[in-house]
């Protein structure tokens, strides 16, 4: 995957979960998130979403440019995406395990436990109009 992908070409297959390096010493872990190195795009913002209320829903956007890597640095959620013609599901629990995601895909975040934190890396700095934020809008884009 590379930055220059189309979003009117990726699908679900194109998006993978990513180990992160973690580090366990006696008064807990750490993992460091080099920007180009651990995901391959350069970081150009970072935001996360906290307070969800208990199994409440999030998202339901798509991108035209954007790729993220989203984690679950607290809690678990679940991430569901479409590509217009398939759709596939990660639930996200794990603090050293990020989901990268190319754009071009619908994505809704459910199922968020309570307590959950949401980490978001994008390559993009905030761009309103790289969002498509209607699902029959999303499903125009993917035809062309």
């Amino acid at each position: 995957m590379t930055e220059a992908k189309d979003g009117r070409t990726t699908s679900v297959r194109d998006v993978r979960l990513v180990s992160l390096p973690r580090i366990d010493i006696e008064s807990g872990s750490i993992t460091a998130i080099n920007s180009g190195t651990d995901v391959e795009f350069n970081i150009k913002r970072v935001y996360y979403l906290y307070d969800v209320p208990n199994r409440s829903d999030r998202g339901a956007h798509a991108h035209k440019e954007l790729f993220q890597l989203i984690l679950a640095a607290s809690g678990s959620f679940e991430v569901e995406l479409d590509d217009s013609v398939e759709k596939k599901s990660f639930i996200l629990r794990q603090p050293d395990e990020g989901l990268l995601i190319p754009p071009g895909l619908w994505r809704d975040l459910k199922q968020f436990s309570g307590g959950a934190i949401c980490l978001v890396l994008a390559s993009l700095e905030y761009n309103e109009s790289d969002y498509i934020r209607a699902k029959q809008e999303f499903l125009k884009y993917k035809k062309g």
